[in-house]
């Protein structure tokens, strides 16, 4: 039996972001991202490309307040869309973790595909920005992310210094942690991998 689709496709308008965003699960890696805000762009391209998450994300936001607005709604969309691509979550590995090295920064991003969005952050990013990406961004994204996505996620850095080191770490970690929990394990034969019953 052919394994169905993992994708989604979701909008989200306020009156602060108007976002467009679509997700293959199971893609290549292939992202067209533009949020008006080229350090984010540049995360989640580095998200999708290294989870091999298809992704294409189009957003227009206050950015002439900031770009905090925009950050989290993405986050929010994303974090929605992986609820819908997951579908009933039968045959997943669902735990996963990921040590990510770039240069002198290392970071552990660990996830549960549990039902239960919560973010547990302890990672001492220097507050400044990176273009006009605030780097405190970086955890409200995760926040949104995870909340949305229902998925308990840890991220924790081991080392680092330099903040752009820092942050991206964290994206690719995420993806590939988020990549290595979604990938169906045929021994689970389309099972739930839970004793409740239910995820």
């Amino acid at each position: 039996m052919a394994q169905e689709e993992r994708v989604a496709e979701l909008s989200r308008t306020t009156k602060e972001t108007d976002i467009a965003l679509s997700l293959d699960i199971d893609g290549t890696g292939k992202t067209s991202i533009d949020t008006g805000v080229a350090f984010f762009d540049h995360m989640l391209d580095a998200f999708g490309r290294h989870g091999l998450f298809d992704l294409n994300v189009k957003a227009e936001g206050d950015i002439e307040v900031d770009a905090h607005h925009t950050v989290e709604d993405v986050g929010i969309v994303l974090g929605k869309a992986f609820a819908q691509a997951m579908g009933e979550k039968r045959g997943i590995t669902r735990f996963a973790s990921q040590y990510l090295p770039m240069d002198e920064t290392l970071v552990l991003a660990a996830v549960d595909i549990s039902g239960r969005g919560q973010l547990h952050w302890d990672v001492d990013v220097p507050l400044c920005l990176l273009g006009t990406f605030d780097t405190s961004l970086a955890k409200e994204f995760f926040i949104a992310f995870a909340t949305n996505a229902q998925v308990t996620l840890h991220v924790r850095m081991v080392a680092g210094e330099n903040a752009h080191h820092i942050v991206e770490a964290c994206f690719k970690a995420v993806g590939r942690a988020m990549c290595q929990a979604l990938e169906i394990n045929p021994r689970i034969a389309g099972e739930l991998p839970s004793t409740k019953g239910s995820l």
